[in-house]
């Protein structure tokens, strides 16, 4: 028979991953790693957390081996340890949602009403092959540089009421930002509708592109 120890260590094992997903602030950490490598400081940055604070919990995540690291002089990077990872993080977002009612009303109170129209990526990746909408990457530099749609014009949502006028007008805007559960699309369509450009946001993000068939990343 076997040895009920070794059943033990082996769920201990599995265990130690949930343990990692299991704060608040690790998981926004995934989030934001699901757009490419960053430092602890842009992360700390991001997040509002203490420089101290947020290492440990990226320590967490790394020695559960959800994260990898790297030192650059004196700065450590962090990355996902595979695109495995933010499937997994996807999945735990969409079993909240459908098992946890609550999960609804926080999501609405967060992104705010559906005043926005979302355009599918299906439909995006059509539109992008026939070159008639301009795709605008609303995300932060450090994101961006990390990696982003081939093409996309990047203007990040705290500039973009003062470049509007870099935006073409002879084609439709499309603003993408993290993924579903990101409100940065979501504002820049507010912002460009209300001065009076047709726009529209995408239905999914980076998160969902780097892991299903969305449009090319730059990595």
């Amino acid at each position: 028979m076997t040895d009920g120890s070794a059943k033990d260590d082996l769920f201990a094992q599995f265990a130690a991953v949930g343990k990692a997903l299991g704060h608040p602030k690790r998981l926004e950490l995934l989030d934001l790693l699901a757009q490419g490598p960053r430092s602890v400081e842009d992360l700390a940055r991001t997040t509002g957390l203490q420089t101290s604070t947020c290492s440990a919990h990226l320590q967490t995540l790394r020695e559960s081996g959800l994260l990898t690291s790297r030192r650059e002089h004196k700065r450590v990077f962090y990355a996902l340890s595979g695109t495995d990872v933010a499937a997994l993080w996807d999945q735990l977002r969409r079993v909240a949602e459908e098992h946890r009612p609550h999960t609804e009303l926080a999501r609405r109170a967060y992104l705010g009403p559906e005043d926005t129209v979302a355009l599918d990526t299906d439909e995006l990746i059509a539109r992008l092959e026939r070159g008639d909408v301009v795709l605008v990457d609303v995300r932060p530099e450090s994101e961006y540089v990390a990696g982003h749609v081939e093409g996309a014009i990047h203007i990040p949502l705290d500039e973009l009421g003062e470049r509007i006028a870099d935006l073409p007008t002879d084609r439709e805007v499309v603003a993408y930002c993290r993924g579903r559960y990101c409100v940065l699309a979501r504002d820049a369509v507010r912002l460009l509708t209300a001065r009076g450009v047709t726009a529209r946001r995408a239905t999914d993000g980076v998160l969902e592109w780097r892991i299903a068939d969305g449009p090319n990343l730059t990595s």
